[in-house]
């Protein structure tokens, strides 16, 4: 099968260009692909005949601190995808397409398994930016009649993983992570190579499917599992009176501050989204985080 990938120098594009190396990959991307191209400014107008697309490429969750942040999400997730469309519609529609997107859609802090009929309700730049590149995927999609699948991601692990994970993997390397109230809040997560092995998979059914490791691990698990792999102590823990005292000098300070009452509800509430569609639909079976997820070489 030819396959287009879009954003593979990202994190998630390099693992499906790895996991899907007997295909024919052309990939597409701002640097070290076949196809050079900034999607947020440029139309792609030498994409070859492909059969299957994969879009990856796009801005990743953070918190924009500046108006210019803000429509960067616009930018790259929409007009990018637009752009794709667009060079798709003059080099050839493909017959499937597979969009990666995030569970962000649906707005949520705190929830439990939440499914793929929750209201998008996002109002952040970046969960705003994936409810638009789905619009337009899906028209686009249903208008060619092309096979549309969207996967919506919850946290991605993998080696050298960006964001939060970095972030966590980071601070217990230096010694800086700790856990609030025990950490027991759980958070859905997925491997990113079981995402890119079963994409083959599920581009030939089409949908809107949630993707999770099924097993959705709490901070204190993960942190443990990762402290374990980094050869350090377990995490120290913050007990709530005091992370309530620290989050109320926060909310003096604004945004900015590292922990303030809306960060600390959110980092001790569950949030976990509900797979079982995709696994009624093409066998979705994920190996739990906390057993598949392994760390570089070089992380100690």
């Amino acid at each position: 099968m030819n396959i287009l990938i879009t954003g593979s120098s990202g994190f998630m594009g390099k693992v499906l260009l790895k996991c899907l190396m007997r295909c024919k990959i052309v990939a597409l991307g701002k640097k070290n692909a076949n196809i050079i191209c900034d999607l947020s400014t440029s139309i792609p107008v030498q994409i070859p005949l492909i059969e299957l697309v994969i879009h990856a490429a796009g801005k990743a969750h953070s918190v924009p601190k500046t108006d210019t942040e803000k429509q960067e999400f616009y930018e790259i997730n929409v007009v990018g995808t637009k752009n794709l469309l667009e060079g798709l519609a003059i080099s050839g529609i493909p017959r499937y397409f597979v969009f990666v997107s995030s569970v962000s859609v649906y707005g949520k802090d705190f929830g439990i398994s939440i499914n793929e009929n929750a209201p998008l309700l996002a109002k952040d730049p970046y969960g705003l930016s994936k409810i638009q590149a789905e619009q337009l995927i899906l028209d686009w999609c249903n208008r060619n009649n092309v096979i549309c699948t969207i996967l919506r991601l919850p946290l991605l692990a993998g080696q050298n993983p960006p964001g939060n994970l970095g972030a966590m993997i980071k601070g217990i390397k230096m010694g800086y992570y700790f856990n609030i109230a025990g950490g027991n809040a759980k958070k859905s997560m997925v491997l990113a190579e079981d995402v890119a092995r079963s994409i083959l998979k599920v581009a030939e059914i089409g949908g809107i499917y949630n993707l999770t490791d099924g097993y959705h691990p709490s901070f204190a698990e993960l942190s443990n599992y990762i402290s374990i792999q980094l050869g350090k102590e377990k995490p120290m823990h913050m007990p709530m009176w005091l992370a309530r005292i620290i989050a109320n000098f926060g909310d003096l300070l604004g945004s900015k501050a590292p922990l303030n009452t809306n960060k600390l509800k959110k980092l001790t509430s569950d949030l976990t989204f509900d797979d079982s569609k995709a696994r009624e639909a093409f066998g979705w079976n994920p190996t739990p985080v906390i057993e598949g997820f392994k760390l570089n070489n070089n992380a100690q």
